[in-house]
């Protein structure tokens, strides 16, 4: 399972002129964040949470940036490379921390997609690709039945296919990068392709590039925007693993048939996708949190080998009539009362008026309802991919 992603960012921006004369272009203040904390955001949303940045020459400048609290969460390793060696040559000088693969990403753009979805299939490199008006910015990709034929010049006019800046590589990769400045455009994935080895994947998602001004403008407005999704809140026993009682541990949890499938829909869709359950079963002493905790993860583990995840999980240990000292209490956590689904939208940048809730008790509808969520779905039976496709439709324009 892929953990792991190296974000290109040792560029020098000479497009944005005074800019980045004394600012590398991915710390460039986007909306009074450095732009690559949206790219750090997105990785770490999709439990990617180990990561590398080839930093080029620029490696003070990212030293001081990834002190900041924002970086807490994540296992963060600076490659600096000297002399500059080239989208791809910077690569050797990561060659002892990659994994057998791994995610990469430009510095200076941001694809709104699902992450996690490259890494299906095997491979020893794909790429995400964003249709768009004009190529000539960017170059072209000559795409046939799924695997990349060709790369255009920029200076070709016109619609097509472009180099999103998202790969999925496999470390060996690395064999056929020589010494010297190596360009993974122009020099690496070209050879790659001429041996028939290179994927590509085509999504509609919103796409930017913050290399030219008018687009470093637009990214000031665009990437909040862009953050502010629908979400899917998601009771857990009876909706994403069956009902059995108190279950707590992953030898007695059984997937409801479909379910991984339709939160992978959600997740290309573009829906954030938290789990509000309540664990009555802490209180009553069956189980501790840490069992939980551990339960948890292994369904996001298990949901990210299928190129789906879950945004956050959020759980009610507490109950009125049971726990002692430490967990009885009316909590307002505890569904019927909305506190779950209050904290996620406190935590994340939600869109209220898209979301839904679906569980398979009155109490799942009630705290959906008092929490605003405009769009409930009781469910009982049936198929639930099919109630989770009636309930959320694609959302984008």
């Amino acid at each position: 399972m892929v953990r792991q992603a190296v974000i290109l960012a040792g560029g020098m921006g000479k497009r944005l002129g005074a800019l980045t004369a004394d600012t590398p272009k991915p710390l460039l203040n986007i909306s009074g964040r450095p732009f690559i904390e949206y790219l750090k955001d997105e990785l770490t949303r999709h439990g990617i949470r180990r990561l590398i940045l080839l930093v080029g020459p620029h490696s003070t400048a990212f030293e001081l940036a990834t002190r900041s609290p924002a970086w807490r969460d994540v296992d963060v390793e600076l490659v600096a490379d000297q002399p500059l060696a080239g989208t791809a040559g910077a690569l050797r000088y990561a060659k002892h921390l990659l994994e057998p693969q791994f995610l990469m990403i430009n510095g200076d753009t941001f694809f709104d997609i699902n992450l996690l979805d490259p890494f299906l299939g095997d491979g020893t490199a794909k790429i995400a690709l964003r249709e768009v008006t004009d190529i000539s910015r960017y170059g072209s990709v000559i795409l046939n039945n799924g695997r990349v034929r060709r790369f255009g010049e920029k200076s070709s006019a016109g619609p097509g296919l472009i180099n999103a800046g998202v790969y999925c590589l496999s470390r060996d990769v690395l064999d056929i990068i020589g010494d010297g400045s190596v360009s993974l455009e122009t020099d690496t994935l070209p050879q790659l392709v001429e041996r028939g080895t290179v994927e590509g994947r085509v999504y509609n998602a919103p796409f930017i590039d913050i290399g030219i001004q008018e687009d470093f403008e637009r990214a000031q407005s665009l990437l909040s925007k862009w953050q502010r999704r629908p979400a899917a809140f998601l009771d857990r026993d009876g909706i994403i693993n069956h009902d059995t009682g108190y279950v707590w541990h992953k030898d007695n949890y059984r997937w409801m048939e479909g379910i991984e499938a339709a939160i992978k829909r959600l997740n290309d869709l573009g829906y954030y996708v938290f789990v509000v359950t309540n664990q009555a079963g802490v209180s009553r002493k069956l189980y501790d949190t840490a069992d939980i905790e551990s339960l948890h993860a292994y369904i996001n583990e298990t949901l990210m080998r299928q190129g789906a995840h879950i945004d956050a999980f959020y759980y009610c240990p507490y109950h009125p009539d049971f726990g002692g000292d430490q967990y009885q209490e009316f909590s307002d956590w505890r569904k019927p009362k909305p506190g779950m689904l209050l904290q996620a939208m406190k935590e994340w940048p939600v869109d209220l008026s898209r979301s839904f809730m679906i569980g398979d008790k009155e109490t799942d509808m009630q705290a959906g309802a008092a929490a605003g969520v405009p769009s409930l779905r009781l469910f009982l039976d049936g198929d639930i991919g099919d109630a989770l496709e009636e309930i959320a439709p694609p959302w984008r324009k």
